[in-house]
Order: structure tokens, then C-alpha cells, then sequence
């Protein structure tokens, strides 16, 4: 069963194209804005990737962590990274255990989701948003959504 808006998120731990392990819990005062994105390196996944990375300084206004979520390994991640210039951690989830934690379905039972969270500093989902299509919708949405629960 799919997470939604009013579920507590799970707590989790993963590694990002650095190597350093990113944990939910140790983002205190703090909104993550935690997108799964299908695939490194395709159109739709670098699209979405580049929409986050050039309207960042937004998320930052409204005390928001970005980070990216996929299967793809640390060294896929870190070079879609670079390539891209990102600006935040993209985490590797190979054996999809978060994926499946939040309970974010397959499309046409191939294709993983994409969806993102709004998680709250108490660890409460506030929106989710799911588009696998337009993955540049997500920012937009995104970025909709953090001013009604972040006052600036």
C-alpha cells in the first residue's frame, strides 16, 4: 500500500554519489522534499534532475532538503551528478527497499514510479505528488506546496 499525505514516513539510511551515508532522522528543523525518479542517465529522469537543480535556491528559501531517489548504483549516480551538476544527494537504492517502504507501485509493472514526498520536520508526509510523465511537474509542485507548511 502506497504512503500518503498524513502517514508517517519511514525512516531510512542510504548512500549518496559521494559514499556518504544520508539519514532521514538527522534532518531536524528541516522539510525533505524526497523524489523517486525511474532512471539515471534517460530524458524524463535528467529533466526532472535539472528542474530541481535550477530552482534549488527556492527550496532553500523554505528550509527544504531536496534529495533523489533511484535504483541505479553510487558510481551511475555519481556520474549523472556531475554531468548534471547537482546540487543535492541522489540516493542509491539498489535493492529498491525504500521504493518499497513508501509503497511507489510500477508502471505498467516495468517502469518504477515517480513520485515525491513533502515530509515534514516531525517526519509526517504532507503532499504527495505522482506524475511519471513530467518529471519537471514535480518541481513545480513541489514548490507550490512548501510555502503553505514552511512560512517564510
Amino acid at each position: 500500500m502506497s504512503l500518503k499525505a498524513g502517514d508517517k514516513a519511514p525512516e531510512f539510511s542510504l548512500k549518496d554519489q559521494q559514499g556518504k551515508i544520508q539519514k532521514s532522522k538527522d534532518l531536524k528543523n528541516k522539510t525533505l522534499v524526497l523524489f523517486f525518479y525511474p532512471k539515471d542517465e534517460t530524458p524524463g529522469c535528467t529533466a526532472e534532475v535539472c528542474s530541481f537543480r535550477d530552482r534549488y535556491d527556492s527550496f532553500n528559501r523554505y528550509n527544504a532538503v531536496v534529495w533523489g531517489v533511484s535504483g541505479d548504483s553510487q558510481t551511475s549516480h555519481f556520474r549523472f551528478s556531475e554531468t548534471n551538476n547537482l546540487p543535492f544527494p541522489i540516493l542509491s537504492d539498489s535493492n529498491n527497499k525504500l521504493r518499497k517502504a513508501f509503497g511507489i507501485q510500477k508502471t505498467l509493472g516495468i517502469i518504477p514510479g515517480r513520485v515525491t514526498y513533502i515530509i515534514n520536520s516531525n517526519g509526517i508526509i504532507e503532499h504527495v505528488f505522482n506524475n511519471l510523465l513530467n518529471g519537471p511537474a514535480h518541481v513545480d509542485e513541489a514548490l507550490r506546496i512548501l510555502p503553505k507548511i514552511n512560512k517564510i
